[in-house]
């Protein structure tokens, strides 16, 4: 079975498909329509890991066909332990998605339907494309869904924040372009051939000025998506116009692309100048962690708060890449699936009250566990999670990052340790204003707690934070073999 195409294309199939049903007397089909399409979507990709080979770093599930012969370009995948869980996690989040806005959305039901299905047939395209035009394809072709989902359901201000989603995140990429294009010619002066196969570039000898420049073009591209300090500022706006589903898979998803672009293209390709250029991305993550967690604790809105602590969280991402070593690299690959967990919960949870009070401000609540308890309990766990408590998902990866930094260098370790500090102060902060105390209004006096809906939908998530928080290993193996291989991969130097 051709198990990458089928978990690609089948949801995009199915949403397309959900955009003919447009009348409204078809809604509720629409919904039952996207929920089945989403749960088939998510049990294509469970064979993946199942069977998947924990012991080998190599592409696995590898399909190949012929695409555009002028260019020697291939519809090519594969996923390795760098890759698949982003797979299942794309995929799992979709589902989430779609129960989430259940009653929710009212108008234009197939349309915000289809939309995300296609978007996350086309996010697992990015995880498992192996041929850099495909890539680039895919990568470009995740703007347009979520362009559409924050301008048409989201806010007062959603086309100022669609456009500026869009434009920055095109203007980065369009330099990406360039140095896959610089790539390709590389290739045909080295093999006869041109060619877009993006292990093929690995293997590339290239001298330190055209590194340095290739290492800055995808930088663009990716710092960007990440999103890194001072490149972030697109990313609150965004999240505060964007519907819940639009918050919840650019959280958990969409930021994940840039960190996967640097482990399969900045370092890989150009490791002599990503070793050269380590202090600098070092440095920018530190700043992320320290400087952007600090701005995060004056927030008055939820989604402006949460939206910051991942960018904080996010640095410790890339922090742990530009470490060089097992710990930091394995650390980032953890937080990022830690916060596609966690982020995306946090963000249920604000839809949970928005769609209540129709209130983001702080000040608009407290006392919230008088009338919610069942709620408070989820949302209080997530907020532990998003500061680091141990025994939830949030604390492993940065923990690993943390331990790794220590090893690389005792004071960047410390500064980076400072992140459960501020995470626990603006998490805890909130917390006290909006879950606890006395009732404080009487939106709050009239709140009703969990539907069955919302109950599963988040009890699903809490789950998967403590299953993931209290027993690591199954995610922590499957990529051990593709660290340790970039990461001698990356020791050894491309100079010609």
């Amino acid at each position: 079975m051709q198990w990458l195409s089928l978990s690609i294309w089948l949801p995009v199939l199915c949403g397309a498909f959900m955009l003919t049903l447009s009348r409204p007397s078809q809604a509720g089909l629409v919904r039952w329509l996207a929920l089945v399409s989403a749960l088939a979507s998510f049990a294509v990709t469970l064979p993946l890991i199942t069977g998947f080979d924990t012991a080998s770093a190599a592409m696995q599930f590898v399909e190949s066909a012929r695409w555009i012969d002028r260019f020697n370009a291939h519809y090519a995948l594969g996923v390795d332990g760098l890759s698949v869980w982003f797979v299942l996690l794309t995929a799992f989040i979709t589902i989430i998605v779609v129960v989430a806005a259940w009653d929710v959305i009212e108008e234009r039901v197939n349309q915000y339907m289809g939309a995300f299905l296609i978007l996350s047939g086309l996010l697992i395209g990015v995880f498992a494309a192996t041929d850099g035009l495909l890539f680039y394809v895919f990568f470009e072709a995740t703007l347009i869904p979520m362009y559409l989902i924050i301008g048409v359901w989201g806010g007062p201000r959603r086309v100022y924040a669609a456009f500026k989603f869009f434009l920055y995140t095109l203007a980065g990429s369009l330099l990406m372009l360039l140095a896959l294009l610089y790539l390709y010619f590389q290739s045909a002066k080295v093999n006869g051939v041109g060619s877009f196969d993006i292990l093929m570039w690995h293997k590339l000898p290239l001298a330190m000025d055209a590194q340095s420049l290739l290492f800055f073009a995808f930088f663009a591209a990716f710092a960007v998506k990440v999103p890194m300090w001072p490149v972030h500022t697109w990313l609150p706006d965004a999240h505060v116009e964007a519907p819940t589903g639009g918050s919840v898979v650019l959280a958990a998803i969409m930021l994940k692309l840039g960190a996967y672009g640097f482990l399969r293209f900045s370092m890989p390709v150009t490791p002599d100048a990503a070793h050269a250029y380590a202090p600098f991305v070092i440095t920018l993550s530190l700043i992320a962690v320290i400087y952007v967690g600090l701005v995060a604790m004056v927030q008055k809105d939820m989604k402006k708060l949460v939206a910051y602590s991942s960018v904080a969280h996010m640095g410790f991402v890339t922090l742990g890449f530009f470490l060089f070593n097992p710990l930091g690299v394995a650390g980032g690959l953890v937080q990022m699936i830690a916060h596609g967990f966690v982020s995306g919960a946090m963000f249920l949870c604000i839809g949970v009250l928005y769609d209540r009070v129709h209130s983001r401000e702080i000040a608009a609540y407290g006392g919230v566990v008088n009338t919610m308890p069942k709620f408070a309990a989820f949302a209080v766990l997530f907020a532990m999670a998003n500061c680091g408590l141990p025994g939830t998902a949030g604390f492993i990866g940065e923990w690993m990052v943390i331990l790794g930094a220590v090893q690389f260098n005792f004071w960047i370790g410390a500064l980076a340790a400072t992140a459960l500090i501020f995470g626990a102060a603006y998490s805890l902060w909130m917390v006290k204003r909006v879950y606890f105390g006395a009732v404080a209004n009487d939106n709050v006096k009239v709140l009703s707690d969990l539907s069955a809906r919302e109950f599963w939908m988040l009890g699903i998530l809490a789950l998967a934070v403590l299953a993931m928080g209290l027993y690591p290993k199954p995610f922590t193996d499957v990529m051990n073999a593709s660290v340790d291989q970039l990461l001698r991969h990356v020791a050894v130097s491309k100079l010609p």
